[in-house]
């Protein structure tokens, strides 16, 4: 987000609101250039002793005050407008403002001083920053000086009064530019809030269906190639399907609400399961401290992408899962030993899956390596802090460090720290 955007997302709102009378949204907007147009009124003092005939030329001075307030709305409406304000017309306007102002207070005096506190009002509006304050400062003298030339008899309150009309008015402008500022960043945060929760859910749904549709394309590939000498297998299979779509619909649900918590356990089995039905040998070491449920949350998502991977690309005979643990840190690696692909994939197609789990990963202070090893196989390593108790030795319920042997083709862990 940049400034410029900001500011043009402050100047495009401001008109909108001019010509709905401030009644946009029905929540308080910036003041508009109709604001500072009653201030005129402090003319009609000048405007009476022309009426009156109090005034010498009163044709001169009838086209200076027409002169004056005619100036006064330009540069007032300019100031408002970001891009005209800083344009030269507009100081080439303030300026001329001033010498009408200068011309009347000094050819006039008496009510026609009051002009100074209203080009005050309008260098409020165009100067910012420190041209405001000197501009305001040499302003407020040549008040003074003009009110003792003409002989008022407290002169200061006509500099005072100046001085203070233009540093009011810029103040409650910068106030409320700052204030639709805010509003534009408010809805700028919320905008990314929500573009950030649709990655989020998005990437949870590729990992949730990616990995489950799998395994169903994997297990109903095996029904069908046991149903003609097997039957029973066959069914056995189906209802691993059917148990995957029931889990599928509950994680799903789950997803959907934001309350999903994988667990590393459920996930390796269900490795397990996938890569038997697809016939890829699995092999578990696992070594190491008991962990947070967070981190293993995490090597959940890393264990089901990986397995969806390997069933759906690699061509693989086996596949081994090694679980470490030291030194506050904990290391997951995958490998399998298929040659890849015949085809290789589209570069443009897919790659969401291990892309999501690097940025999930990294935002818990983790890292994820993936690729081809040296002549043949892939491997995905996974790091992250182990944020799990530190025990070396039995759990609290007399058991060993977690390190536990699978059914069916599980190795035997390895228990050694």
């Amino acid at each position: 987000m940049t400034g410029n955007r900001t500011d043009e997302a402050c100047e495009d709102r401001r008109p909108r609101l001019w010509r709905r009378g401030g009644k946009a949204g029905r929540r308080p907007g910036p003041p508009g250039p109709f604001t500072l147009l009653p201030w005129l009124l402090l003319g009609l003092g000048a405007f009476s002793n022309l009426f009156q005939g109090e005034a010498p030329n009163p044709w001169l001075g009838g086209l200076g005050l027409l002169a004056f307030n005619s100036l006064y709305v330009s540069v007032v409406f300019r100031g408002f407008d970001r891009r005209r304000r800083e344009s030269p017309v507009s100081y080439a306007l303030l300026g001329a403002l001033g010498l009408v102002t200068l011309a009347l207070a000094g050819g006039y005096g008496g009510s026609w001083l009051l002009f100074f506190p209203l080009l005050s009002l309008a260098c409020g509006t165009v100067l910012r920053g420190r041209r405001l304050g000197a501009g305001l400062l040499l302003l407020a003298l040549v008040a003074t000086a003009v009110a003792v030339w003409r002989g008022v008899s407290e002169p200061w309150t006509i500099g005072y009064g100046t001085f203070i009309s233009g540093a009011v008015t810029s103040a409650i402008l910068a106030l409320s530019e700052t204030v639709m500022e805010l509003r534009a960043t408010r809805q700028e945060l919320a905008r990314t809030a929500v573009e950030k929760e649709r990655l989020r859910f998005s990437r949870d749904l590729h990992d949730l269906l990616g990995h489950t549709l799998s395994v169903i394309v994997v297990k109903s590939e095996a029904a069908r190639r046991l149903a003609p000498r097997d039957l029973d297998a066959a069914l056995s299979q189906v209802s691993d399907i059917e148990a995957v779509g029931r889990q599928a619909l509950t994680e799903i649900r789950e997803a959907v609400t934001g309350y999903r918590e994988g667990s590393l356990a459920t996930e390796l089995d269900r490795a397990r399961s996938a890569l038997t039905a697809a016939g890829i040998e699995p092999v578990l070491r696992r070594s190491g401290p008991p962990l947070a449920p967070q981190t293993e949350a995490l090597l959940g998502w890393v264990v089901r992408e990986a397995v969806t991977n390997v069933v759906r690309h690699s061509r693989a005979t086996s596949c081994s899962f090694v679980l470490e643990g030291a030194a506050g840190r904990v290391r997951l690696t995958v490998t399998d030993d298929g040659p890849g692909p015949d085809v290789p994939p589209d570069p443009g197609v897919g790659g969401t899956g291990l892309t999501g789990l690097t940025e999930r990963l990294a935002a818990a202070g983790g890292s994820l390596r993936a690729g081809p090893r040296p002549g043949r196989g892939f491997v995905v390593t996974a790091e992250l802090p182990a944020d799990g108790p530190d025990t070396d030795g039995p759990d609290a319920d007399g058991s060993e460090p977690d390190g536990e042997e699978r059914s069916g083709s599980w190795a035997e862990p390895d228990r050694t720290q």
